[in-house]
């Protein structure tokens, strides 16, 4: 939810003066009106980000030198000669001194229907790879599954160290909740120190960012430390590659083991482990050195300082329940703001700013305006 959306609902449903709104949420008047236009001219879409995109760019292709690739690309084809984008550069050199690069070349003719691309696995030479250049610079965390002697499915949390491929935490849970992801990080800050940052997917613990707003709790426990915490696309588990990956080494060692009964044995499982992978097994990432051996070898990465969690705008709609109450979630928990009985069955609008939050009708009336507490479940009124 962005911060313009928040100032439109709230000159335009609660009925409150721009100049009034522009001072609560520290913004200039003239934003605040050119909003509320775009709003009333656009709709929905005008409160979206606008593309900064130049209109032009001066080293594009010019459209002579596209009619001349297309004319080559005829004129060889007919003549039963090779037609690919590197034999039109050669020619296209020869003729003007000059050719745009052969993957132009490929690309216009493409666009122009000549070529149709076939799906075809990418040599290994082609991939992109990244790594940390320090330990504790990133690291990559994930939760796989893994399943007891009688059936019972459980969860496992595994962080790997970017640079050294040191398995910071391994730990296991029937469930993984919020404050149990933020209980096994501070465990492992206490053990190898506090990262600069960390590199997870968008499952429920690590963000709340795609299921309506709001922050996990792991979101402000890592903000409040100066770490910045870095989401994959949605499906796409390449980005987390390692972690990935280091699920089915350690899957592959626990399946030569006794299959664990319990939570417990399977926790001493992954400890003996950790320390194996750590210090004995020689990883072929780091030069066949224990992982140990190269989170020592280099000066460790620390947070930059300061807070880096960013300011949080959003507009919920709920609905006053039979006990004259509205929820609200933050930090992964959810709390109760006392309305009063009298308003159940109002549907109402909550406009968030962080822990500031005004409760109002869908016509704009105010029926509450608080901070939130974060320490407690029920927000009385009064």
């Amino acid at each position: 939810m962005s911060l313009g959306r928040l100032v439109v609902t709230a000159v335009k449903t609660e009925g409150r003066s721009k100049s009034e709104v522009a001072r609560t949420y520290g913004v200039s008047r003239r934003w605040v009106h050119e909003l509320v236009r775009r709003y009333e001219t656009e709709g929905e879409a005008g409160l979206g980000p606008r593309s900064r995109r130049p209109r032009g760019n001066p080293r594009a292709t010019s459209p002579e030198v596209e009619d001349e690739i297309v004319r080559l690309r005829k004129w060889l084809t007919e003549e039963g000669l090779d037609a690919g984008a590197h034999t039109i550069a050669y020619h296209l050199e020869r003729r003007r001194g000059g050719s745009p690069a052969p993957s132009t070349i490929w690309r216009i003719l493409q666009r122009g229907g000549f070529i149709t691309p076939e799906p075809r696995k990418r040599p290994k030479s082609s991939l992109t790879r990244f790594e940390a250049h320090m330990p504790n610079e990133r690291w990559q965390a994930d939760i796989t599954h893994w399943k007891l002697r009688d059936g019972r499915e459980v969860e496992i949390l595994n962080v790997i160290d970017d640079h050294s491929r040191l398995l910071v935490a391994s730990r296991a849970r029937v469930t993984y909740k919020a404050a149990d992801v933020v209980a096994d990080f501070r465990k492992a800050f206490s053990t190898w120190g506090v990262p600069a940052s960390v590199l997870t997917d968008n499952g429920a613990v690590f963000t709340a960012s795609p299921r309506g707003g709001g922050r996990c709790a792991l979101e402000i426990e890592l903000g409040g430390l100066g770490v910045r915490l870095i989401h994959s696309s949605p499906y796409h588990p390449q980005t987390c590659g390692k972690v990935e990956r280091f699920h089915q080494t350690l899957k592959k060692w626990l399946r030569r083991q006794r299959r664990a009964r319990t939570l417990g044995e399977l926790e001493t499982q992954l400890e003996r482990f950790r320390a194996y992978y750590n210090h004995e097994r020689p990883h072929r990432a780091v030069g066949r050195r224990p992982p140990i051996e190269a989170y020592e070898a280099r000066p460790k990465a620390v947070p930059h300082g300061g807070v880096v969690v960013p300011a949080h705008y959003r507009v919920r709609r709920d609905k006053v329940d039979v006990t004259g109450v509205v929820t609200l979630r933050y930090n992964s928990r959810l709390h109760h703001i006392g309305i009063g009985r009298r308003h159940t069955g109002t549907r109402v609008l909550v406009l968030v700013d962080d822990l500031r939050a005004r409760v109002v009708t869908e016509d704009g009336e105010l029926l509450r305006e608080l901070t939130l507490d974060p320490t407690r479940d029920y927000q009385p009124q009064g």
